[in-house]
């Protein structure tokens, strides 16, 4: 994750005329107070798309300019390259920083958490996977044996056939509310689907009467957020434990979670960069985007207390602190990581003894809208409370009071894109009676 405070130095980098870029690079290193006597290294990684190939070789070609080192990994998922990245800056305390260190850490990890169920749930442990035709197909084929005693996967949409994120992916299944093309489902089948780049995982099923259903990142959430509270409550430790969200939560999430789970929840501007760095302040934190991009983060006191009741504690409450221990190492804490949220996923449904359906009753989502609004300029509104709510043009918070007064259970927000003139509009409450006019949303 990059840090804040480099996002301007790479953006006037990425503007920098060529003649240039030696005196931006030179002054960037000044006012970040590089040392220049320092080797660099570099990671590089790459996906599956025809020019990755070349990009990756223009890194190479500018890192040796630079008599910088550099490690190619050749083929690897975004959340796996961060994954080599954070293993290397700890000396290997985070993980071996290879392919084979990765699938063996998650795998041992999911077979260690699995074993400790009492029941299976679902007895079918197997899972249809849609790879959006993608580098996720590729990785998780490698991964296929390490884990084949504790799941089976069945991998659609793998890249042989098709293009990248075309008719299916998890921005596709979730915007389109259907399955993706390419993958055949039957009733209460357990199925998900990743992103392109494999950092993004939805879950969906048809019920018996052929509805489709979709699990989102909230909902992930959710089941991770409440297995972690029931552990900590087993083993008696107070650690605390939040959720990170946006204003595009479904409310009844947060009040799931809230209310029934007594998990506090915090929300932040949209942007994972923004939860990230939220769901550091706490011993556990635990964010996902309704989009299914998330991860759960362990403060360093809190893996070394987890560690050291694994080993002290005896009986059930030792079970709860070594189940803490395994999800620490299954879980890829650098960034949102499909395959290793799926495995998460698929250990709390087995321990929790929970089908797809159970989980997805566990609170029903509020009816909702989202809306996107062409204007000519979108400076003129901003906002405050993690973009909740409008701060101007003066008048238009209190449009939208008015009208959120007339729905139980409701709210709405309105924002400003980042990159184009648009505004996104945002409308939920406990019931669906009319369609929005132009006038009402």
């Amino acid at each position: 994750m990059l840090a804040p405070s480099w996002e301007e130095h790479a953006t006037r980098l990425a503007n920098a005329e060529e003649q240039d870029m030696p005196r931006v690079l030179m002054d960037i290193s000044v006012k970040a107070a590089v040392n220049l006597q320092q080797d660099a290294f570099v990671v590089i990684g790459r996906d599956t798309r025809p020019s990755s190939e070349k990009l990756s070789r223009s890194v190479i070609d500018g890192v040796t300019v630079l008599e910088g080192q550099f490690h190619d990994y050749g083929l690897l998922t975004t959340p796996q390259l961060h994954y080599m990245v954070y293993c290397r800056n700890t000396g290997g305390q985070y993980g071996k920083a290879t392919i084979e260190g990765y699938y063996e850490k998650l795998s041992k990890a999911f077979m260690e958490l699995t074993k400790q169920a009492s029941c299976s749930g679902d007895e079918n442990r197997s899972l249809k996977v849609d790879c959006a035709n993608g580098i996720g197909a590729l990785k998780l084929r490698e991964m296929e044996h390490y884990i084949t005693q504790g799941l089976s996967v069945q991998l659609f949409n793998d890249g042989t056939k098709g293009k990248l994120n075309h008719l299916c992916g998890a921005d596709f299944v979730k915007s389109h509310q259907k399955p993706p093309q390419g993958m055949e489902m039957k009733s209460n089948e357990r199925c998900c689907s990743f992103d392109g780049d494999a950092d993004r995982i939805v879950y969906y099923y048809l019920d018996v009467d052929g509805h489709f259903h979709l699990i989102d990142g909230d909902k992930i959430a959710t089941l991770i957020s409440s297995f972690l509270k029931e552990l900590l409550l087993e083993i008696g430790e107070s650690l605390n434990i939040g959720v990170v969200q946006t204003a595009y939560a479904n409310g009844s999430s947060t009040r799931y979670l809230e209310e029934v789970m007594k998990v506090p929840v915090y929300c932040t501007k949209t942007g994972v960069k923004h939860l990230h760095h939220k769901a550091q302040e706490f011993d556990i934190g635990v964010y996902f985007e309704a989009n299914g991009h998330g991860t759960v983060l362990f403060s360093k006191a809190a893996e070394t207390k987890i560690k050291q009741l694994a080993r002290e504690l005896e009986n059930k409450k030792r079970k709860a602190a070594k189940m803490l221990e395994n999800v620490i190492d299954l879980i890829n804490q650098t960034a949102g990581d499909a395959i290793s949220d799926m495995l998460v996923i698929e250990a709390v449904l087995i321990l929790k003894g929970l089908t797809v359906q159970q989980w997805d009753a566990l609170y029903t989502d509020l009816p909702n809208r989202q809306l996107k609004v062409k204007v000519a300029d979108r400076q003129v509104i901003s906002t405050t409370d993690a973009e909740r709510q409008v701060v101007t043009p003066p008048g238009l918070q209190e449009a939208i009071n008015d009208l959120v007064k007339k729905y139980k259970l409701s709210r709405a927000f309105v924002r400003p894109s980042g990159t184009e003139d648009i505004v996104r509009v945002y409308a939920e409450a406990d019931s669906q009676v009319r369609k929005c006019g132009p006038r009402t949303c």
